[in-house]
């Protein structure tokens, strides 16, 4: 379900009771300053482009405003959407005109979009390292009964989202690029209102 992969990216950095992994003090400074810079940022918009895992690509762009509004939408012929107005979560098929709704506040969405990240005392963030000119943070999937991981790629320096792998139970890895990405942009309130042509969710029709 695509819309599992790209929240993924917010699964993996919502805060959790738990006990935090054992990191150096240069580990603990790297995550803190990533902390800062993640907060520090209230809107961006971008494209991103999916790497599925028989290989296959998907693309579409997205709009965050902070706190709790963002915006993915897939390029056709994909039929997904989702939109988080700051109450609810929605993922919409466009093509069948259905919807499923979720309160941000029973997700990991309302805490990542909050500005309030502690990436260095959050316990699902479970390495981190240098790759080049690259900051690499891995973190496992905040439901204790799934085993799956996401690997999540910053520029270095500058601290800026390139890129997440999210490796599912199953061993299969999609990887979502970012493009373009643009900070402290102008949003419209509309970005955040959900289009639909009538009240009715999945499972109901005219």
């Amino acid at each position: 379900m695509r819309s599992v992969v790209i929240a993924a990216l917010f699964l993996a950095l919502s805060a959790t009771a738990g006990r935090a992994a054992g990191f150096d003090a240069a580990q603990k400074a790297e995550l803190d300053k990533l902390s800062q810079a993640l907060n520090s940022i209230k809107t961006m918009k971008g494209a991103f482009v999916q790497i599925d895992p028989n290989g296959s690509l998907e693309n579409g762009k997205f709009w965050i405003e902070k706190p709790g509004r963002v915006r993915f939408a897939y390029a056709s012929p994909s039929d997904t959407l989702i939109v988080s107005n700051g109450v609810t979560v929605a993922v919409k098929n466009t093509k069948l005109d259905t919807v499923d709704r979720y309160p941000l506040v029973s997700t990991p969405l309302d805490l990542v979009l909050s500005n309030k990240l502690d990436l260095a005392n959050n316990p699902n963030i479970i390495a981190v390292n240098r790759e080049g000119s690259s900051l690499i943070v891995k973190a496992r999937s905040t439901d204790k009964k799934v085993s799956g991981t996401v690997t999540l790629v910053f520029s270095d320096p500058g601290y800026e989202l390139r890129q997440w792998t999210v490796l599912d139970p199953q061993g299969l890895k999609t990887t979502i690029a970012l493009q373009n990405v643009e900070i402290a942009v102008q949003l419209k309130p509309s970005l955040f209102v959900l289009e639909e042509r009538n009240r009715f969710t999945k499972g109901q029709s005219d």
